[in-house]
């Protein structure tokens, strides 16, 4: 059964890379898509004290190491809502590999600003982030993975042109 997001592409006739929101910045309830039904289910609470740090979501229309779509950070100034459509700029990617019951896959991390944040405007690549923010993006995906029993190591912190080349790779 197809559903609304299937008929999206990463890129819009802009340029600008289509995000959907599955869990909105500061919760602690993670939604994911249901494709079989078209619509977002809860797939698990956060302990209490830890929620999503920005919106999370991700790429329609791309596929990564994992099966799933690729993940995406969007930068906004207000949490968006689960379902929610973001235009946005690609500033760079957290590239990483998550391990979970022996068996190890990337699962990158790409972060984005979306094109109308007034806060994130001036922002063009993660270099334009306080490096406390990166590191603490870092340790929440740490975290957050540990306490569901996998393993997520970052390996590296790149800019937007491998954020589009990883989301282009993605869409083959």
């Amino acid at each position: 059964m197809q559903n609304v997001y299937d008929k999206l592409r990463p890129f819009d006739k802009d340029g600008l890379l289509i995000a959907v929101v599955d869990t909105p910045k500061g919760s602690r309830n993670k939604y994911k898509l249901d494709e079989k039904m078209g619509l977002f289910k809860l797939s698990g609470v956060e302990p209490a004290g830890m929620s999503f740090p920005y919106d999370f979501g991700f790429i329609p229309g791309t596929k990564g190491g994992d099966g799933d779509p690729l993940d995406v950070l969007i930068l906004l100034d207000d949490p968006a809502f689960v379902g929610c459509v973001i235009p946005s700029r690609l500033i760079g990617v957290i590239e990483a590999k998550q391990t979970e019951k022996g068996k190890t896959e990337r699962n990158d991390r790409l972060i984005a600003v979306a094109d109308d944040s007034r806060n994130h405007r001036d922002v063009n690549t993660l270099e334009d982030l306080n490096s406390n923010l990166i590191a603490e993006i870092e340790h929440f995906f740490i975290s957050y993975n540990e306490m569901k029993g996998k393993k997520f190591k970052p390996l590296g912190r790149f800019g937007p042109k491998r954020a589009v080349k990883l989301v282009k790779e993605a869409m083959a």
